[in-house]
């Protein structure tokens, strides 16, 4: 039997942000908006963010362009760590951003900047091996 929309979605929402943030978004839905997060699940993740014609690395750097342009700074956060989840570096981020400089003009950018760089710096203190104690 074939993965349905929502299953398939579930799970690559979970590989590229992680399954603490995708629990955190569940539980936070409300009856209200549950509705709005199995859509986005089925429809963005399900279908799209699982075709074969990009990667996901590209897709990332897509989304931070794209997240840019609109200002959602909420969402862009959130996609800085997914790209850094699905290999992204911290210079292929800068390089988008400052596309974005050109594109959607320098407020954008540095906002865009300023967030990804906390994001990054989060990401990086979650994803460090815990140090060895001393015995």
């Amino acid at each position: 039997m074939d993965e349905s929309r929502l299953e398939r979605g579930n799970r690559v929402r979970r590989e590229v942000l992680g399954d603490a943030h995708v629990d955190r978004s569940m539980l936070r839905a409300t009856e209200f908006t549950r509705v709005v997060q199995e859509y986005v699940t089925a429809s963005c993740w399900g279908d799209v963010w699982s075709r074969q014609g990009l990667d996901r690395r590209t897709r990332s750097l897509l989304n931070l362009a794209m997240l840019t342009a609109l200002n959602r700074p909420h969402e862009f956060s959130v996609h800085v760590r997914g790209a850094l989840n699905n290999g992204c570096s911290e210079a292929d981020i800068q390089e988008v951003l400052l596309q974005t400089a050109a594109y959607c003009g320098a407020p954008a950018a540095l906002e865009s900047f300023r967030l990804a760089e906390k994001a990054i710096q989060e990401w990086k203190q979650e994803n460090e091996p815990a140090p060895i104690a001393a015995g």
